[in-house]
């Protein structure tokens, strides 16, 4: 009989789903679903299934060493680590614990239902680090052997050249912590996004866009954005820039353009805005604290599919000088007040002369930026939003972040001074 008792935990099991055994990500939703909200049906294989992969390919000592040697010598042994981690077979039981899995939440499923996979490491969501867009997710796994393609790169994630150097700048140790992976059934979304529970002003804030949110956290699109009430009436719609989405296609997704007449279209009603407000509180108040959603909305309703703590932080004083200067507004993320040099970042290879104590503006804001995170002051991007990955990243660093701020690229001049007001979403500098 196989001995799959401590490798596969449903959500629905709270007593098994703990932190230290499926990582904070899935643990917090085992929370959520025991309060009864609407959380997909998921099963999560333990940090166990990881640590016997780990030592069926004979590579612990390996993995202990990254954390005393150099950043080049720890990227080195990264690849061979990941390299291993392909060449072992699949321990037995484990196998036998994801076909399992697989049967659990395909049975009685609707035709054409898919899985998503998505890593819940042990250092995942935890204080100060979130390692949001850190790991890898994967959409619309269908059969058997792609779930276990999909477990395997989870793992191999973790030695990634992008988390090793995440790691590294938070000073944790890989080798001390593990990856479980979160199985569930995936929503076809008509629609996405994320929200605040709690701002400094005392309001919930929604974010949305079309199909997937795959394209909020990348930063790709500029999403709709809801201020609501403590009383979850809508104070403000911003629509966004929704001009493309990111759909279930086959065996993965595809990206594909959206209709002229919905890229600035809200994708919820206001009553479904307060509905979702009416869910973000639920979910702050099972969990005891200010949360950060992301959830999903199909035809049977409206689902959270992540949440984690959100970092606050009153913002600071404003200078009154700086109001005299051009302004750019987008969408802030929530923390304080900066000023800087602007660094007009066009491409990637423009981020090795990103100076110290600089405000960085670039067109996309995804999480790519966080290697240089920690020597900017500041962030502008023209597209973005408050729930992306980089926002949360620039939130737990206490940087102030403005997204969706349109033309700055353009507008912004090289070296200029600028002030960014992450609270917000002002962008303001020295001609």
């Amino acid at each position: 009989m196989r001995d799959t008792g401590t490798l596969a935990v449903p959500l629905s099991d709270v007593d098994g789903a703990t932190a230290d055994r499926v990582g904070p990500k899935a643990a917090t939703l085992a929370q959520l679903t025991r309060a009864g909200l609407p959380v997909p049906d998921g099963i999560c294989l333990t940090a166990d299934a990881y640590r016997r992969h780990i030592a069926l390919a004979g590579i612990e000592d390996a993995t202990r060493e990254i954390a005393r040697t150099d950043p080049f010598q720890g990227r080195r042994l990264g690849v061979s680590i990941k390299v291993a981690l392909t060449r072992v077979e699949i321990d037995p039981d484990v196998a036998a614990a994801l076909t399992a899995a697989h049967e659990t939440l395909m049975r009685g499923a609707e035709r054409g239902s898919q899985l998503a996979v998505r890593s819940s490491a042990l250092s995942e969501n935890t204080a100060p680090a979130s390692f949001a867009g850190q790991f890898e997710t994967f959409l619309g796994i269908a059969e058997p052997a792609d779930l276990v393609t999909a477990v395997r790169a989870c793992w191999m994630s973790v030695w990634s050249t992008r988390a090793l150097r995440y790691m590294r700048a938070y000073d944790i140790d890989p080798a001390q912590s593990a990856m479980a992976v979160l199985i569930q059934r995936m929503i076809d979304a008509d629609a996405s996004g994320g929200a605040f529970s709690l701002t400094p002003d005392d309001h919930i804030i929604l974010t949305g866009t079309w199909g997937l949110g795959t394209a909020i956290a990348q930063g790709d699109v500029v999403p709709d954005r809801y201020v609501l009430r403590r009383d979850v009436s809508v104070e403000a719609i911003e629509p966004g820039r929704k001009d493309h989405l990111v759909t279930v296609a086959g065996t993965g997704t595809r990206s594909r353009a959206v209709p002229r007449e919905r890229i600035e279209a809200p994708c919820l009603t206001e009553r479904e805005a307060s509905t979702l407000g009416r869910l973000v509180l639920d979910a702050e108040s099972a969990l005891g604290l200010a949360v950060e959603i992301e959830w999903a909305k199909d035809a049977h309703g409206l689902w959270i599919v992540q949440a984690r703590p959100l970092h606050l932080e009153a913002r600071g004083e404003t200078d009154d000088v700086w109001r005299h200067h051009p302004a750019l507004t987008g969408q802030p993320a929530g923390i304080g007040w900066a000023t800087g040099p602007a660094c007009i970042v066009h491409e990637e290879r423009d981020l090795d002369r990103v100076p110290v104590g600089s405000i960085i503006v670039t067109e996309v804001g995804g999480p790519a930026l966080s290697v240089v995170l920690p020597r900017a002051a500041g962030v502008v991007a023209e597209l973005g939003g408050s729930t992306s990955h980089l926002a949360a990243l620039a939130r737990e660093r206490g940087i102030p972040a403005v997204l969706g701020a349109r033309g700055a690229t353009r507008r912004i001049p090289e070296g200029a001074t600028v002030a960014v007001d992450g609270i917000t979403g002002v962008v303001r500098w020295v001609l």
